[in-house]
């Protein structure tokens, strides 16, 4: 762990305003200036909004609401289908401006990215960040703003950025340290969530003041791993590294449109969302040897209940195993049903990844020959699938349902590719 303190400014955290909503507020001038929800497909009011704008937010709507509560709480609401595709362009588009006025650090999501100020930069931090959003406003476009935060270490700057939301710029310089951290509550500190705040509560720690004033073994014991104790000099102001993450697995998931909520509907979409998942992992050169599947179900007028299951299988990428695998666990998962439920959503995911290089053949399954074939096979439909940019060749039918984007929707952890697309 290192203990450098900065005495600058050294880290820039920028977060989009209502990135979904602004982007197509900028792509339509039809719904500039008016209260915007994103939602999965337009052909129902029994989803939820996905993002909103940022008139929206002043009439009390919120992401992820349902759109009904949405309608009641703002009825000239405008209610457009998500554009993932759109939203990857837009983010590329921003990025590459960006990082014309300052290196990137970071891509924390596909709204936040980190810079590391470099010098220049560091001799007037506000500058910079003025400069990147008067680029942004000029060569994208003003209705896409950004919210700004500029500090010692990328936490103390992620927490700034929310301070002056929308279209901000936050500078907390070292040497004003803690002053301004002070007043800032424990829901905005990433990495204390609820369950964190009771813990903390238990502890008699109501306040940022109570909570800077223990020690970094106290703030360990607290958080009952080493993640406290890192939080706790990140708080204080020192330059603490990100830890290097490891890919844990690749899924997706989808909520399906009212005439695909079939056992039928749901198993085509399990297949597209596994088959695209199953790409990705082998973008990436990964083996899986476990999937997970996971329903939402409608049981009743206002019931619903949550349904899942796993399977392990020796190491695999091709999609024959991958989707043979499926097959087994959805006609196991799906006897257990409740019966006349709906499936509203439906999630898959293929974990226990292993690199190809690192791969391990299971000592009593000798699958050398049929996973070798079916592995050129599945190399074949890739190259043909790339060469003319979509989905040309699939093992099984390939039915995008209702709204498309089966695979690529919306994310606010990862930046989808163009071949999520296919």
């Amino acid at each position: 762990m290192s203990l450098r303190k900065p005495t600058e400014t050294e880290q820039l955290y920028l977060d989009f305003d209502g990135f979904f909503a602004s982007v197509e507020q900028q792509a339509r001038p039809q719904l500039r200036g008016k209260p915007v929800g994103v939602i999965p497909f337009d052909t129902t009011d029994h989803s939820c909004v996905i993002a909103c704008s940022k008139e929206a937010k002043k009439r009390g709507v919120k992401n992820v609401m349902p759109i009904r509560e949405a309608k009641r709480r703002c009825p000239e609401i405008l209610l457009v289908p998500q554009s993932p595709d759109l939203y990857r362009r837009a983010h590329n588009t921003l990025v590459n401006e960006i990082a014309s006025v300052l290196p990137i650090d970071a891509i924390k999501s596909i709204d936040e990215l980190t810079c590391k100020l470099d010098v220049a930069a560091q001799r007037d931090p506000r500058a910079t960040a003025e400069a990147i959003k008067a680029r942004i406003h000029t060569h994208v476009g003003p209705h896409i703003t950004c919210s700004v935060g500029l500090a010692a270490n990328r936490q103390l700057a992620k927490i700034a950025c929310k301070m002056d939301k929308p279209n901000g710029i936050t500078l907390w310089h070292p040497s004003n340290m803690p002053g301004p951290l002070l007043q800032v509550d424990f829901d905005d500190v990433p990495g204390i969530g609820s369950r964190m705040q009771r813990r903390l509560f238990q502890a008699g720690i109501f306040s940022m003041r109570s909570l800077l004033a223990t020690s970094p073994k106290q703030m360990r014991q607290l958080w009952r791993n080493v993640t406290g104790e890192r939080l706790w000099y990140a708080l204080h102001g020192y330059d603490i590294k990100a830890q290097p993450s490891e890919r844990g697995m690749f899924g997706h998931s989808r909520v399906l449109p009212p005439e695909n909520r079939s056992l039928a509907g749901a198993k085509a979409a399990a297949r597209l969302l596994l088959t695209k998942a199953a790409r990705r992992m082998r973008r990436e050169d990964y083996y899986a040897s476990r999937l997970w599947l996971h329903f939402a179900l409608k049981t009743g007028p206002k019931q619903s209940v949550g349904h899942s299951g796993d399977l392990s299988f020796p190491a695999m990428k091709d999609d024959q195993a991958c989707l043979a695998a499926l097959d087994r666990l959805f006609d196991h998962s799906s006897r257990n049903f409740p019966r006349h439920c709906r499936v509203l959503r439906v999630g898959v995911a293929l974990y226990g990844l292993s690199k190809a290089t690192a791969r391990q053949l299971d000592l009593f399954y000798d699958d050398d020959l049929i996973r070798q074939k079916w592995e050129r096979a599945t190399t074949a439909i890739d190259f043909l699938n790339t060469k003319y940019g979509q989905t040309i060749v699939s093992i099984g039918p390939w039915k995008p349902p209702a709204g498309g984007y089966a695979g690529g929707k919306i994310s606010y952890t990862r930046v989808p590719s163009a071949e999520d697309f296919w």
